[in-house]
């Protein structure tokens, strides 16, 4: 939710639910697309009503998220960007390929000087960005922060720079798979699975760890320590990245319900920040990556440390038939 960004620029651009439900980014560079964490109380603190309404509020922001405009549900193409002149529209014949009858067969052309993109835009393509028609613009990718995003009526697309190839992220605020969204399937909510963690600063505290993406990208991302929890007698530990500038972290974890009750590639987890080196990590509260919905996502996935051995039968269930992991 709100973790899934740094990370994100070379790897990722939600939503944990959308970190803020369908916007942002997390320190792993993904989209932010869930809702916020769980805040520091020991169980034995949290009413068992309290608890519930809390999951239950968690997951209506989670699917609202999902279902907002600039959701994950609306990402309907990922084109990468050759030297000089792309051409883009709803031709198939397109280097960047947008959705039929939502867009002139030729709108225009994005054209790549190596780092830099420009976009050149047919007269009466109709294209706009921040309300403004656009004939010609230089464009931000969200390599650069806010990414500068272009409209063609129910479509919007921005650059977005993963390792050292830049592309199109294209998104359809009327797309068939938003329409066809019937919500979220959950296991039943675990008390036994909000867990008081200890968090264990890295040594040095510059450490990174390379994490790889679906892209088979692999880049050394910060690691602000590690979270060490315990479970029927047992001692786990997850590798944490950072999930803001306020020390919150965020968890890319997997598990022995991975492919078959859970997303196969794994799935994602928001805390707070730790305080006095204790960190709350709510299982309830593990969400979908992005490429559980979309196979034009470039989702981050768990190192090999944190696959752990065991099944965690707590959080979100993978989305319809899944997404290959």
């Amino acid at each position: 939710m709100r973790a899934i960004l740094a990370l994100a620029a070379a790897v990722l651009a939600a939503s944990s639910p959308q970190a803020a439900p369908g916007g942002g980014k997390n320190a792993a560079g993904a989209p932010a697309t869930a809702p916020a964490a769980a805040s520091a109380v020991p169980n034995a603190a949290v009413s068992p009503e309290a608890y519930r309404k809390e999951i239950e509020a968690w997951r209506a922001e989670r699917a609202a998220g999902l279902k907002s405009a600039n959701g994950w549900l609306t990402l309907v193409g990922l084109f990468w960007l050759d030297e000089g002149e792309n051409r883009f529209g709803s031709d198939p014949g397109n280097r960047v390929v947008l959705p039929p009858g939502k867009a002139p067969a030729m709108a225009g052309a994005l054209v790549r000087r190596g780092e830099s993109v420009s976009v050149r835009a047919e007269p009466a393509a109709g294209l706009t960005s921040d309300g403004k028609p656009v004939t010609s613009l230089e464009l931000k990718s969200d390599a650069q922060g806010k990414p500068t995003v272009l409209h063609i009526g129910s479509v919007s697309f921005h650059i977005v720079k993963r390792g050292d190839r830049l592309g199109v992220r294209v998104k359809d605020s009327q797309s068939p798979a938003l329409a066809s969204f019937r919500g979220l399937d959950d296991f039943p909510i675990q008390p036994a699975w909000r867990v008081e963690a200890r968090f264990e600063p890295s040594q040095p505290p510059k450490k990174k760890i390379p994490i790889a993406n679906v892209l088979g990208m692999v880049e050394d991302q910060p690691s602000p320590g590690a979270v060490v929890f315990e479970h029927d007698g047992k001692t786990y530990r997850l590798d944490a990245l950072s999930g803001g500038d306020d020390g919150s972290l965020f968890l890319l974890f997997a598990d022995h319900t991975n492919s078959h009750e859970t997303y196969g590639a794994g799935r994602f987890l928001d805390t707070d920040p730790p305080r006095n080196g204790k960190v709350v990590v709510d299982f309830n509260k593990a969400y979908n990556p992005p490429c559980a919905f979309t196979s034009y996502a470039t989702c981050p996935l768990p190192p090999r440390q944190n696959r752990l051995p065991l099944r965690i039968e707590a959080g979100e269930k993978k989305y319809g038939q899944g997404h290959p992991g």
